[in-house]
């Protein structure tokens, strides 16, 4: 599921380029598997519908569904699915706008708005009283979960629950047995309170990539240091360390309109069917990046996609989709 960007969202004046990052995107997941859009109204819709088509996109795999939205994270405000005798159920969690920095009302509706069109086929539908993004956790499908303690903990998510009642109600979602906290590791110009999936991500229940940084002079070095660390004293819930591929650290990237650096994380992937989607960022370190991660997935076909775009607005290609398991569509 991806939300495309309209004039209505903070991409309004970047959506010359934009658009095409989004249309790479879909064209690729569409030639795998089914990608359902969510797009602002009709005419909005048949604007996308017609980009695609021209992009050579299989169209019978394109859900287009109208639905009015304040941005297009969907990897934070879309429904988190598990599994119940291999049956998905979905969860809807409370959206806040990463803490309250945004407007996102709007988004925080989506999911049930989605599923009480029907968009979401007969999967049911859970609300989750608590505040959590999809972007803020990872899991090895082997019972254990990968989140950080600068987001998950943040005052401005859930400040009635402590660390215990977060790890219970997590337990109790998504049926894990072990939570792995990272109290280290964070991005310039990443606003989620250092959401784990531009840092450290699961390939397979034994491989974890990570974010690493190996210039002394860069201000993450340390932090990154600190959190490879903890990622080498990580345990899965067998007891079992994990086998960690560090990814390359791209030059620093800066916005050109106000100077900012960007967070530009070659962790910010997306597993479809028979390929993994990376970020890359016109960078020498891209190609290193791409080559690191086919190792990580040597079945799937490694496909890189420039986004560039994408960072200027926060973040990168796994934060703007949401993957739904067979049967949910």
């Amino acid at each position: 599921m991806i939300t495309w960007p309209h004039p209505h969202s903070d991409w309004q004046a970047l959506l010359p380029e934009v658009e095409p990052v989004y249309t790479e995107i879909a064209r690729h997941i569409s030639r795998r598997e089914k990608i359902l859009i969510n797009c602002w109204d009709d005419t909005h819709r048949d604007a996308v519908r017609n980009r695609l088509q021209a992009a050579g996109a299989i169209m019978n795999n394109v859900i287009c569904h109208c639905i009015h939205s304040n941005d297009t994270w969907t990897r934070d405000y879309g429904p988190l699915t598990v599994l119940d005798d291999d049956a998905p159920q979905l969860l809807d969690f409370t959206f806040n706008g990463w803490g309250g920095k945004f407007d996102a009302e709007l988004d925080n509706r989506a999911t049930a708005a989605l599923h009480h069109a029907g968009v979401l086929g007969n999967a049911p539908l859970t609300n989750v009283d608590m505040v959590l993004e999809g972007g803020s956790i990872e899991v090895d499908g082997h019972g254990t979960l990968l989140t950080t303690e600068h987001c998950l903990l943040a005052p401005t998510r859930n400040p009635g629950l402590n660390r215990a009642d977060i790890e219970a109600r997590l337990r109790t979602a998504f049926g894990v047995t072990n939570i792995l906290w990272l109290r280290h590791g964070h991005l310039e110009g990443d606003d989620t309170d250092s959401h784990i999936d531009t840092l450290a991500r699961f390939c397979d229940p034994h491989t974890v990539a990570y974010v690493a940084c190996d210039d002394p002079a860069d201000p993450h070095y340390a932090g990154l240091q600190a959190m490879a660390a903890e990622l080498g004293a990580c345990r899965d819930a067998q007891g079992q360390p994990y086998r960690l591929v560090p990814l390359p650290w791209p030059t620093a990237k800066y916005d050109p309109d106000d100077g900012r650096r960007l967070a530009a994380s070659y962790a910010n992937f997306l597993i479809i069917n028979g390929a993994v989607l990376a970020p890359i960022y016109d960078d020498p370190a891209d190609a290193e990046a791409l080559h690191r991660l086919q190792s990580c997935f040597p079945d799937r076909e490694t496909i890189g996609i420039p986004c560039m775009p994408l960072i200027r607005q926060n973040g990168s290609l796994h934060c703007i989709t949401m993957q739904l398991p067979a049967g949910v569509l």
